[in-house]
């Protein structure tokens, strides 16, 4: 029987390996039909960088073994200009994917800052979530700054970048995201700023929960009951059982739910914002209140090459206010951190299964993890007040 070809995937991680092992310090990756190169380059002509940075380099050839062949030999050829430092941009002007010219200086940064946030290797090896980043808590903010420097011409860069960032309130979280795109925007082009743009960002804490917006225990099942849909049913149990963000509902491994394992964990998958980290029920008797062993999620498009975590998020949300819910998704991902205090849980625990930095936690729940930490201490002395009573009257 003939020896069957390897796979298109297979070859590619082959040649890879052999640039790898090479030390030709480029990397050959499939972007749908697709080849591109990608590697540390040097700046491309009219750019503000000075020094050689992570691109990608399109190549127009096609995602097959013979397109992929020519993609290993661009990748040794360009290698060997990097090394000889005779490598031009301009014998692969044409093979950008969207043409320089005719464009901005302002679109010219903007379009390379976008591909560099991409290339970042932390990033690419979660493209959805990257994309989910980029579209909430980047692109805004330099969408805005491009607004205004087309209303206002006159302005340099630094200038425009710090009049978008005092269009939006201060101490808000907006100015507060916007800095933070904006800061690595500047970093990116290496822009001497004369303040910080750290200091123009206030002390915005729009992460801590507040008593008045969380539900009771009483509530959540009070409500649960009123949702005449299943499949909703199940989406709102599942969150008010282990505190999930609104998508990792739909990006989760009910396996062990599904086996009938006591301790009925789940495994939110590396797909999701924060990437896999494993969750307990708090309540455990709530696995079987709302029949959380037999998953039943609506049909909401998943297919992340056609939609984003963001978007999902949005259509949990929107639901929830179809059902004239009185509290939001989150707020049941509170009532469940809020849950695991009163219970005694670690911090460091409770953190890790919610898929964020103990930081980030004590932060959000500090009123009732200080709260707690106090009836503790108070406990402790009282009790120690009545050993030593006990011991003199003795």
């Amino acid at each position: 029987m003939p020896k069957r070809a390897p796979d298109f995937p297979t070859q590619l991680l082959q040649v890879n390996t052999r640039l790898k092992m090479g030390g030709l310090g480029l990397q050959i990756e499939q972007r749908g039909n697709r080849l591109n190169l990608r590697g540390v380059l040097p700046p491309r002509p009219g750019s503000d960088r000075l020094r050689p940075y992570q691109q990608r380099l399109p190549l127009k050839l096609p995602a097959t073994i013979e397109g992929l062949k020519q993609a290993e030999q661009e990748a040794k050829i360009i290698a060997a200009q990097i090394l000889q430092n005779t490598f031009d941009w301009q014998r692969y002007q044409i093979h950008l994917t969207i043409p320089r010219s005719g464009l901005s200086h302002w679109e010219q940064q903007y379009q390379a800052f976008e591909e560099f946030f991409f290339a970042q290797p932390q990033r690419s090896a979660r493209a959805a979530s990257t994309r989910t980043t980029w579209n909430s808590a980047y692109r805004p903010y330099l969408a805005k700054l491009g607004t205004i420097l087309q209303e206002h011409p006159s302005l340099s860069l630094p200038e425009g970048i710090y009049k978008t960032i005092r269009s939006f309130d201060y101490e808000s979280r907006s100015r507060q995201l916007c800095c933070t795109a904006l800061s690595a925007f500047a970093d990116f082009l290496q822009l001497d700023l004369p303040q910080p743009l750290k200091e123009l960002a206030g002390s915005y804490h729009g992460g801590k929960a507040h008593s008045r917006q969380l539900p009771s225990d009483r509530e959540i099942l009070l409500w649960y009951d009123r949702i005449p849909n299943p499949h909703w049913r199940f989406v709102y149990g599942l969150m008010a059982t282990y505190g999930l963000r609104n998508h990792e509902v739909f990006f989760s491994d009910y396996s062990a739910l599904r086996q009938g394992d006591p301790e009925a964990t789940l495994q939110v998958l590396d797909t999701t914002k924060t990437g896999e980290h494993e969750v307990w029920p708090f309540l455990p008797d709530w696995v079987d209140r709302f029949d959380l062993r037999n998953p039943q999620l609506p049909n909401v498009n998943c297919n992340l090459t056609t939609t984003t975590l963001q978007a999902i998020g949005q259509r949990v949300t929107r639901q929830f206010r179809r059902y004239n819910l009185p509290f939001s998704p989150y707020d049941l991902r509170h009532a469940w951190a809020v849950r695991t205090i009163h219970l005694g849980l670690p911090d460091t625990v409770a953190a890790k299964m919610m898929g964020h930095s103990v930081m980030i936690h004590n932060r959000t729940y500090h009123k009732w993890i200080t709260r707690r930490d106090q009836q503790r201490a108070v406990h402790t002395a009282l009790s120690n007040h009545a050993s030593k009573l006990q011991e003199s009257s003795g």
